[in-house]
C-alpha cells in the first residue's frame, strides 16, 4: 500500500477501522482486528471521523484578495457596480491571478476541498488572463485539488461585443465548460444570450453553468427557457443553474413545476445560500430529484468580504437558512457538499469505500451530522493516496 490509515471512525458507527490506500484508491477498509497489509507510510488517526472531500461548486478562483492584505468593499449595492469594480480594480492588484488563485486554493484545501468549480471572467476588460490564471494555478496544484473552470461573462455577450469570440477563445484554451448570466437583465436579449451560450456549448462539446440572479417571474421565464434549451441540445446532466434566485420566491405550486421541470431536463443547481436574496426551496427541488451543488460563490473578494473556505461551515450556514433540522436532514446537507455534489460537478462516484478515489478527510466530529452543525476542527486531508503538506510552499 502507498498509504495506511489506522483507528479511523467512519460514518456508519464502524470504529478502529483501516483504510488502505494504492494508486490513488481506497484499496480495502479493514476491520479491527484484519491484518494489516504493509505501507509506505502509516498514520493513526486516532478515532476521528473520516469523510469524502468536500466539493465547492460555485466559486470564483479569479476574483479572491486572499494574499493580499485587508481591502476595504468598494462596490455599490448593486450588480453593474460590482461588475465595473472588478474591471477597475482586479488589474491594478499587486498580485496576478495566478498567485491569489493559488492563496485561495491553500486556503480550502486544508478543511478537505477537494473538487472546485470556479467561475473565470471571460470580457473584453480581462480577455482570457483571469482564465489563464486560474488555468494555472489548477495545474500547479493538481496534487491536491480538482479544479473545473467555466468560461464566464461577467460583462455580459450582447452588452459586450467581442465576448462571444473571447468565450470561443476560452473553451479551446482549456476551459472546462461555458457560463452565462442573467439573459433579461444583463444582456436584455434572452434570445440572444441563450443562442450564444448553447451555441458555443455545442460547438465544442462543453457542459453550461449559467448565472442566474433574477428574481420572481422574470428568473423563472429565463429558467424555463433554459431547461427547454438543455433538452433541446441533449445536455441533460451537464448544465447547471447558478443561484437561481426566482425559485425562493415564487407560489409553491410554480416550485413544484419548477423542480419537476429542472430534474425533466437535468439541470442542476448551485447555491451559495446568500443573504441577502430568497433560498431556493432546497428540500423540494431535492425530492423531485434536482442535483444540487453548494459553493461559497465570493470568498474575500471585490464583490464581498465574506467566506472562511470551510465548505462544512457553508454547508452549515445554507442548512440554517433552509431551517434544517433534523438528522435526516443535516446528512442530506453532509451528502450535497460530497458524494452528491462530487456526481453534479462531473467528477464521478466518490465515497469512503473500496474502489473509491482516495479523496478524503478526518475530522473531530463522533458523525456526519456533527460535522455539519458544527464544522470541527479537521484532522489530516488525503488526495490521490497522499497526506498532504500545508507549509509555505504548498
Amino acid at each position: 500500500m502507498d498509504l495506511l490509515l489506522t483507528n479511523a471512525r467512519l460514518q456508519d458507527g464502524r470504529t478502529g477501522m483501516a483504510i488502505a490506500c494504492a494508486a490513488g484508491r481506497i484499496a480495502a477498509l479493514l476491520p479491527p482486528g484484519a491484518p494489516l497489509p504493509p505501507a509506505a507510510a502509516t498514520h493513526d488517526l486516532g478515532g476521528e471521523l473520516v469523510l469524502p472531500g468536500l466539493v465547492d461548486g460555485h466559486m470564483h478562483l479569479d476574483k479572491t484578495t486572499l494574499g493580499l492584505p485587508w481591502m476595504p468593499h468598494q462596490a455599490g449595492p448593486t450588480r453593474l457596480s460590482r461588475i465595473e469594480t472588478d474591471a477597475r480594480v482586479l488589474p491594478g492588484l499587486p498580485l496576478d491571478t495566478e498567485a491569489r488563485a493559488t492563496a485561495m486554493i491553500r486556503r480550502v484545501v486544508p478543511f478537505g476541498t477537494a473538487y472546485i468549480r470556479s467561475h473565470c471572467d471571460v470580457t473584453p476588460a480581462f480577455g482570457l488572463t483571469a482564465l489563464e490564471g486560474t488555468l494555472a494555478a489548477r495545474q500547479a496544484h493538481r496534487h491536491m485539488v480538482h479544479v473545473e473552470t467555466v468560461a464566464f461573462p461577467q460583462a455580459g455577450i450582447i452588452r459586450a461585443p467581442g465576448t462571444l469570440e473571447l468565450l470561443d477563445a476560452a473553451l479551446r484554451a482549456g476551459a472546462d465548460l461555458v457560463g452565462g448570466l442573467d439573459p433579461c437583465e444583463v444582456d436584455r436579449d434572452a434570445k440572444g444570450h441563450l443562442d450564444a451560450v448553447f451555441g458555443l456549448a455545442e460547438k465544442h462539446g462543453k457542459g453550461i453553468d449559467i448565472h442566474l440572479h433574477e428574481a420572481g417571474e422574470l428568473g423563472l421565464f429565463s429558467l424555463q427557457e433554459f431547461c427547454a434549451r438543455t433538452v433541446a441540445h441533449g445536455l441533460q446532466g451537464r448544465a447547471t443553474i447558478s443561484h437561481g434566485f426566482c425559485l425562493g420566491g415564487i407560489a409553491e405550486s410554480k416550485q413544484q413545476a419548477a423542480a419537476a421541470l429542472m430534474a425533466e431536463s437535468g439541470v442542476a443547481l448551485a447555491t451559495h445560500g446568500a443573504g441577502g436574496a430568497s433560498l431556493p426551496p432546497l428540500g423540494l427541488l431535492r425530492a423531485a430529484g434536482v442535483r444540487i451543488l453548494c459553493g461559497h460563490d465570493n470568498l474575500r473578494d471585490t464583490w464581498g468580504p465574506y467566506g472562511s473556505g470551510d465548505m462544512l461551515e457553508r454547508a452549515a450556514i445554507i442548512g440554517w437558512r433552509a431551517d434544517w433540522r433534523t438528522d435526516e436532514m443535516l446528512l442530506a446537507m453532509l451528502a450535497m457538499v460530497t458524494v452528491e455534489g462530487a456526481r453534479a460537478v462531473g467528477a464521478g462516484e466518490t465515497g469512503i469505500g473500496a474502489g473509491m478515489p482516495a479523496n478524503f478527510f478526518s475530522v473531530q466530529a463522533e458523525n456526519g451530522q456533527e460535522a455539519i452543525a458544527q464544522h470541527p476542527g479537521r484532522g489530516v486531508v488525503v488526495f490521490g493516496g497522499a497526506i498532504l503538506s500545508f507549509d509555505k510552499t504548498g
